[in-house]
């Protein structure tokens, strides 16, 4: 049952699963280039479901892979939030604040 289609989804889950360890370890420069495998799994996952299509087990199965990527995208955006500010402000010119 292990279609192509399967495969782009788990390969996206995993490198999300990555992107997450290395937001907790706060190496951006890591997410960045995981974030573009992403896209192109993504470009690639868009291609090949135009040829192929899943069927009931695997679209279920799918939606759970698709679940796991959202939870750890939510927490990558929110250990993201405060780098970003820090990069905004460093953008409009202000320096970085110590707490």
């Amino acid at each position: 049952m292990n279609s192509a289609l399967l495969q782009y989804y788990e390969a996206i889950e995993q490198a999300s699963s990555d992107m997450l360890l290395a937001a907790r370890a706060g190496n951006w420069d890591a997410v960045v280039k995981l974030e573009g495998a992403c896209a192109l799994l993504i470009s690639q996952l868009k291609h090949a479901a135009t040829k192929q299509s899943l069927d009931t087990e695997e679209a279920q199965l799918k939606s759970r892979i698709m679940q796991r990527i959202l939870i750890n995208d939510a927490e990558i955006r929110q250990l993201a939030e405060p780098w970003l500010e820090d990069l905004d402000g460093i953008l409009a010119g202000k320096p970085k604040s110590v707490h």
